[in-house]
């Protein structure tokens, strides 16, 4: 238990949190550039959910004695993982509903207008592809199903070490 009890205010952890939402990103670049597979809409707002992941490690990664930083990370962390996991959730209703009305798929993405990501960098945010279709499986399932995983993963470990997070927020 005293092991949890270090994780918030250890820079390796946030450091991890940060390494593995880099690596969501690098891989999705991969998909999209070396494999061919085009992102959709859905796509685009999961990879916009993993950015938000690994600020939240970059942000507890800056100070993590810093209670200020901790606390924004973890509300980052927690915010962008569940998000993350509700638009994966729906993007994979999406490829398995046999309703073809019952979903639908924009084809720009709806960033804020102060904020338009995929015009001010459209390599990265750009959607091109269709979200119904299935490009890629791997072990019966398809991209949105491991984002869902994924997800999931960041929530739980979230969940988990959230008290320990406020613990040491509030003990100082």
């Amino acid at each position: 238990m005293n092991w949890l009890n270090t994780l918030p205010t250890s820079r390796k952890a946030w450091g991890l949190l940060a390494l593995t939402a880099f690596l969501l990103e690098v891989t999705a670049l991969y998909f999209q550039y070396a494999m061919g597979l085009e992102p959709c809409i859905m796509c685009i707002y999961q990879r916009t959910a993993v950015l938000g992941v690994l600020a939240a490690g970059l942000i507890g990664f800056i100070s993590p004695s810093n209670g200020i930083f901790r606390g924004i990370g973890a509300a980052t962390w927690g915010v962008s993982s569940i998000w993350g996991y509700m638009l994966a959730k729906e993007h994979l209703n999406m490829q398995t509903t046999t309703d073809p009305f019952a979903f639908t798929c924009d084809i720009v993405p709806n960033f804020p207008e102060f904020m338009p990501l995929h015009e001010w960098i459209p390599a990265f945010f750009a959607a091109t592809g269709d979200c119904g279709s299935i490009d890629w499986e791997f072990i019966g399932l398809s991209m949105p199903g491991w984002m869902e995983v994924i997800f999931a993963l960041y929530a739980i470990s979230f969940l988990i070490v959230v008290p320990f997070i406020l613990w040491s927020l509030v003990k100082k």
